[in-house]
Formats: structure tokens, C-alpha cells, sequence
């Protein structure tokens, strides 16, 4: 199946240039070689115009949060990829920075030789820019594709505020995109051949020994060493698919019921392989419906706008498709529709900004600077829990994130301030961090997606009120504060 035109991003307006020696893929989000579309084009392409496929997949020292933690699961996909492509006879480059600005100059190298460049389309962090800078440096064509979700971004023509109305779009759109799905195996199709790359390429700029830096050789980079890797994980496309199939086989049936158990959660643990793209939407959709059964004829003949009903599945794959697809997206298409300030407070609807503004004076039960919340102390012990969690394994269990966003906001002593701590904590350790769905969680907190509640309650006002007492009557929190109580730093 031919990648859908509404996923075909022109970033520059250059041409191709039929006497290139190959085509370029430019893998930054998607990193994978599964049901992935950029892939699939990038492949198309070269078949296309009669020239081998190049992949270059990088990874700066320079971005904000760069740390031991992110790296090793980014470079363990790395290792995946470098199998995958000598099978298939692709050309494929790993390339580790070492120093921030090391890499300058590799893209436009490649694509000096290339009769045009193929990328992902992210829509947050700073990929949005880096791609809009390369569209204007290259003089061959640069195209971003969209197959980060079922849903196309540009077809969403605006924002949708909260979680019912993106639903209710869906339920009139969604299923001739969710038809279009990429190819399994796009390398399949590849018969390129080996491509050479430039001299000065494989010179300044050689593949990196990437068992050497996963043995060690972090150690050396300049990026944060205190944010270790999370015992147990691994990154990359071969990990991701086993947590894929251990979470259809074993705790998909237990989703809808069980997923704020917090120490036996059904929830799918998928959220890092999907954030650095090992594992696709689209192949996780899919082992879902097929799973079940499903067709289209089982839909319901008008659109409801409910979370439960409308694909005529079970409440287990029901309620998990309505956090796969539609929560998921929704942050998606917001990012895609506000580049610019995403990640700002003004972003927040003005029922939002006007009741912060309403008790922005309110005096505060307590604060806690950054430091104290990094280190977990406060006086809290469900959300001292939570955030060990965090350091530990990059993660926290999803309702349990909310409290600890929500105590964040209560314990700042201005909107702007718990803003940046939110952003800061999350980003740091998260495995997820950095990513739409992430800043969705992150902004809830303050009002996204949400609406006004009452009764009016200081420094909350209008904003949903969540309490550490009301979350332990909720959850069965003594094993969890057992694992994550107080204990050595």
C-alpha cells in the first residue's frame, strides 16, 4: 500500500535530484523498521528512482535532558536497527555525538549525494525546529512523514479541548485512516542493493561502536551521568514487541478493570517504546482488533462521542483503544496545531488561566523548592513514593502521576513556578518525557483537557481538586508505599 499523501510533509520545496547516488532516510522519531510509514516511503522512493536507501540514525549530546538513562534506550534501538538493516542489504549509519556540535555537517554531507531526504514528522521537543532548519539548509527535497498515530495530523484542522470532542471527531473520521496502515515489513520490498557512502562521510564521521558505548562508553559523553538506566528495561524495537505481547497476552483482558492496581497495574507499560518509536500505533492497534475479532461492521452506526460502545469491542479493548487512540492523539494534534507554545502556560484555555490568575495569592499550605522534590522531601509519603518511582524506573503509576502533578501545583508558590518544576521532574526521568502525550499529563494539571469544577477551593480554585487522603481510601497503597518508602537514596 502506497504511504497516504496526508502523511507526505513537503518541509522544503527543492527537487529531486534524479543523479544522486541513493536515497536518504533521516530516522529522528520513528526507530523502528516495523510498520513504520517513513520506512515504507523512504523505500517507495528509492524503488522509485533506481537508487539504494541510505538510513542515517543520530543521536546529539547537546539536547536538553540528554542523560545515561535516555541514551541507553535510544542506542539499544540502535542495536536492533543495525541487525534489521544488514539483513535487508540497507546501507545503515549510527551516529553518537560526542561533543555538542560534533555532528554538524553529516546531514548536509549525505544529502549532498542524495536525490532527496526522507524524516519523521514529531511534533514536539525540539525535532519541529531541527526539521524546519534542515528543510532550508538542504538543496534536495526534504519530506517529513506523519506515522506517529492512527489519526493524520493535518487532518485535523483544529484543536480540540477536550478528550469528548477529539472522540466525537474520531468517531466520524477514523476508520479510512485506521484502514491505510503501513507495510508489516517495508524492508521486504527492498532491493537496492548496498549503498557507498561519501568518503568524507565514512571518515569524519564512521558508525559508532555501539556495544562499546552500551559497555561503557557513556561514561565518556557529556550528558547527565546521575540519571542511570532503569534496571529491568530495554530499549528498542525486539524489547518493545515482547512488552507488546506480554501485555496482550496477560493484562490487556484486565484493562478496563485493573489498571489503578498500582502494584499489579493492567496498564500496557508500552509508553517508552512508543515515545522513542520502536514500537508503532499502528501495529499495536491492530493486534488488538484482530485480536478481538474486530471488523468495521461492528461499529456503531452513529457516532457517540463515549468512551465505552462505539468500536463494539469489549470493555477491555474498548477502554484501552480510548487511551491508545484518543487520548494519546490528543495530545498529538495539540502540539501539531501550537508549535509555538505548547509548553506554556499560555496554552491553557482562559477558564484556566482566569482561575489561576484568581488565586495566584493565595497563601500556600506549604512549598518545596526543585531540589527538595528531586530528592523526595516533603512530607508526604504517598508522593515521596511516586517520586522515587520516577527516579527509579522513569515512570509512575498513571493515577498516581496525577496526585504527584497536582501536589506539585498546591506546593509552588506561583503557577509559573510549579510549571517548570512538572516539566523539569518529568522530562529528566521520565522514559517518556519529552513527548506530546507526556506534556498532556503535565498540562492537565493545570487545566488542559479538562473543564472548571467546583466547589471554588483556595489556591485550586476552579481547577480539579485531587488529596493524598482521598487517593489512599481510592488505591490499596500499602505494598506500593512498602516498595517505595522511605530507604537509601
Amino acid at each position: 500500500m502506497v504511504v497516504p499523501g496526508l502523511r507526505c510533509i513537503s518541509i522544503n520545496d527543492e527537487r529531486v535530484d534524479a543523479g544522486g547516488q541513493y536515497v536518504l532516510y533521516w530516522m529522528i522519531s520513528a526507530r523502528r523498521t516495523r510498520y513504520s510509514f517513513g520506512l515504507q516511503y523512504a523505500v517507495e522512493r528509492a524503488r522509485a528512482l533506481g537508487r539504494p536507501l541510505v538510513v542515517l540514525e543520530p543521536l546529539r549530546v547537546g539536547y536538553r535532558w540528554a542523560s545515561v538513562r535516555h541514551h541507553t534506550f535510544v542506542i539499544q534501538g540502535m542495536r536492533d536497527q543495525a541487525s534489521a538493516f544488514a539483513e535487508a542489504g540497507v546501507r545503515y549509519l549510527p551516529w553518537v555525538e560526542s561533543q555538542p556540535g560534533d555532528g554538524k555537517g553529516l546531514l548536509e554531507a549525505l544529502a549532498a549525494r542524495a536525490c532527496e531526504v526522507v524524516t519523521d514528522h514529531f511534533p514536539a521537543f525540539f525535532l519541529p525546529r531541527m526539521v524546519a532548519a534542515a528543510g532550508k539548509r538542504l538543496s534536495v527535497r526534504l519530506t517529513a512523514i506523519d506515522g506517529l498515530g492512527i489519526y493524520p495530523l493535518k487532518h485535523a484542522e483544529r484543536i480540540f479541548t477536550t478528550a469528548a470532542s477529539f472522540r466525537r471527531h474520531l468517531h466520524k473520521t477514523i476508520l479510512p485512516h485506521l484502514s491505510h496502515r503501513p507495510e508489516a515489513e517495508p524492508l521486504l520490498a527492498y532491493d537496492g542493493g548496498m549503498a557507498d557512502l561519501p568518503a568524507e562521510v565514512s571518515s569524519r564521521w564512521p558508525a559508532s561502536d555501539l556495544q562499546g558505548l552500551l559497555a561503557g562508553g557513556l561514561a565518556e559523553l557529556p550528558i547527565d551521568q546521575h540519571v542511570p538506566p532503569v534496571a529491568g528495561l530495554t530499549g528498542g524495537q525486539t524489547a518493545g514487541l515482547r512488552v507488546m505481547e506480554d501485555f496482550l497476552a496477560h493484562r490487556l483482558q484486565g484493562y478496563a478493570d485493573s489498571r489503578n492496581d498500582v502494584m499489579d497495574s493492567a496498564a500496557s507499560g508500552l509508553s517508552p517504546w512508543l515515545h522513542f518509536g520502536h514500537v508503532g500505533a499502528h501495529e499495536l492497534v491492530w493486534r488488538v482488533l484482530d485480536g478481538a475479532g474486530w471488523t468495521p461492521a461492528k461499529v456503531a452506526p452513529k457516532p457517540t462521542g463515549k468512551r465505552n460502545g462505539w468500536w463494539g469491542l469489549p470493555p477491555a479493548e474498548e477502554a484501552f483503544l480510548d487511551e491508545c487512540i484518543t487520548w494519546r492523539e490528543l495530545g498529538h494534534v495539540f502540539c501539531d496545531q501550537r508549535p509555538d507554545d505548547y509548553d506554556t502556560l499560555g496554552s491553557l484555555p482562559s477558564w484556566a488561566l482566569t482561575t489561576i490568575a484568581e488565586h495566584a495569592n493565595d497563601p500556600r499550605p506549604v512549598t518545596y523548592d526543585l531540589a527538595e522534590l528531586d530528592a523526595a522531601r516533603t512530607h508526604d509519603d504517598i508522593w515521596n513514593a511516586a517520586q522515587r518511582q520516577l527516579k527509579a524506573e522513569g515512570r509512575i503509576h498513571n493515577y498516581l502521576r496525577m496526585l504527584w502533578g497536582k501536589k506539585i501545583y498546591e506546593w509552588a508558590p506561583s503557577a509559573e513556578v510549579a510549571l517548570a518544576h512538572l516539566i523539569e521532574l518529568n522530562n529528566r526521568y521520565a522514559l517518556d518525557g519529552r513527548d506530546p502525550n507526556s506534556y498532556s499529563g503535565i498540562f492537565w494539571t493545570l487545566g488542559r483537557f479538562d473543564r472548571a469544577w467546583g466547589p471554588v477551593r483556595p489556591v485550586f480554585g476552579k481547577l480539579r481538586f485531587m488529596s493524598s487522603d482521598s487517593t489512599r481510601r481510592k488505591l490499596k497503597l500499602n505494598p506500593y508505599l512498602e516498595r517505595w518508602g522511605p530507604g537509601p537514596e
